[in-house]
């Protein structure tokens, strides 16, 4: 049985399973979580046990899924331009997004 979920954090829907590995948005809140600690993805959109599939509208009441934080760091450098033609303008920028690294403990 392969049992897997669809979960909303950050802005992005992610298809997880038990065991999985995923990075997303680093989240905002009033104590910052710490490498270790569980965190609860409540918005969970589907949830398919390889028998029945259960689906929200928009989310799911009751469910859950925890995960635990493995790691936090930052994105690969990106560049960010803003040039125009023939008016001799040109501004050049890096961003490096934060991501928290998550491993699936359950869903429920």
């Amino acid at each position: 049985m392969n049992e897997f979920a669809v979960i909303k954090t950050g802005g992005k829907q992610y298809k997880v399973s038990k065991g999985d590995i995923i990075n997303i948005e680093k989240i905002k809140s009033e104590k910052e979580p710490k490498i270790g600690d569980k965190i609860m993805f409540d918005k969970v959109l589907i949830v398919d046990n390889g028998k029945d599939t259960t689906l929200g509208n928009p989310y799911i009441d009751g469910a859950k899924v925890v995960g635990i934080l493995t790691d936090e760091g930052r994105g690969k450098k990106i560049t960010v331009i803003r040039y125009k033609a023939k008016s001799r303008y040109f501004k050049k920028k890096g961003h490096r997004q934060p991501f928290f690294k998550v491993k699936i403990e359950s869903i429920k």
